[in-house]
């Protein structure tokens, strides 16, 4: 057998995909391009990142749009490891038993969006069932080490579902993200094979429940289209979402990490998408982002821009 570094390196970040059969991963449409990492400020974000030992969700989850915002300065750090304890079909991450949360890992992140000189920050992290809390004390810790560092930088925090972690949701909302994304990621149906570890109604109670301890933060959801929805399934999620309040709505392709993850069931043309953020809009999101290449981070500082701008002429409305 001819060794492959590549597919060791794929066996050990997913060990519990590695049982499933290839699946084809077949050939893009014309419309999935994305433009390569360069150097210039592309090199100057990849060496703050690694000089702050920082780990980000750009680099992990294989993000096709790493190269155009690392080049703008932006990019969106994955806190509490690199490694997940759930094992998503569509996920890049690296699943297995995550080390001990590093408690300097805030302030290092704080400093990093100073250096960077971000106006607006996005936040994620891995999945922590293995904590008592789920990791929102240290959610918590980093928004208070941005805000320390660079007090007019606005914040979007992207969290797990905090499933069976009674509380962790409120403890959160409590300091005041400017932004808190859940992503529901598919429809109800295809839960159990697509994200077996989470459940689609404690997704949408988080988002619920964020409205329910402060009004004013914005929330955000996403999904992920070409897994085998149906355009009737997905209206059915986007009217879930405005039931729970939620203001903003991201839709992407998705795109097989692998051929051990889930496979790409069809690519939505771009039409698709328009018709879909037609409708998404129609139902009353404040704003909403459908394309084959968007992502959760994707363009989110000028997207909150114009989020901010969308509640206040619905308030001016309301007067």
């Amino acid at each position: 057998m001819t060794y492959n570094p590549d597919l060791l390196d794929k066996a050990k970040r997913h060990p519990e995909k590695q049982k499933n059969p290839d699946r084809p991963m077949g050939k893009k449409p014309d419309w999935i391009r994305v433009k390569a990492p360069q150097g210039g400020t592309y090199g100057e974000t990849h060496t703050i990142v690694k000089n702050f030992k920082l780990t980000t969700v750009c680099e992990e989850a294989g993000c096709p749009n790493i190269g155009e915002c690392w080049s703008k300065k932006h990019a969106t750090f994955m806190i509490m490891g690199e490694v997940c304890t759930r094992a998503c079909a569509f996920c890049n991450v690296a699943t297995g038993k995550p080390d001990e949360l590093d408690k300097m890992e805030p302030l290092r992140i704080g400093v990093a969006v100073e250096k960077m000189g971000l106006k607006h920050v996005v936040v994620t992290s891995v999945d922590r069932d293995d904590l008592a809390d789920g990791g929102a004390e240290h959610f918590v810790k980093t928004i208070e080490a941005i805000r320390f560092k660079s007090p007019e930088t606005t914040i979007e925090i992207l969290t797990p579902d905090f499933k069976k972690k009674v509380g962790a949701v409120d403890i959160v909302a409590k300091s005041k993200p400017d932004v808190f994304n859940h992503n529901l990621e598919t429809v109800p149906r295809l839960y159990p094979t697509v994200r077996p570890g989470a459940r689609y109604y404690t997704s949408l109670r988080l988002l619920e429940r964020v409205k329910e301890v402060d009004a004013d933060i914005y929330t955000k959801s996403g999904l992920m289209v070409g897994l085998g929805e149906s355009f009737e399934e997905v209206g059915q999620v986007l009217d879930d979402m405005r039931a729970a309040g939620v203001d903003f709505l991201t839709v992407g392709q998705y795109l097989q990490p692998s051929p051990k993850h889930a496979p790409v069931d069809r690519f939505w043309t771009p039409e698709e998408f328009q018709k879909l953020e037609k409708a998404a809009y129609a139902k009353g999101f404040l704003m909403v982002s459908a394309s084959p290449l968007t992502r959760s981070s994707h363009h989110a500082g000028e997207d909150f821009e114009k989020l901010r701008t969308a509640r206040e002429i619905l308030r001016a409305k309301a007067q």
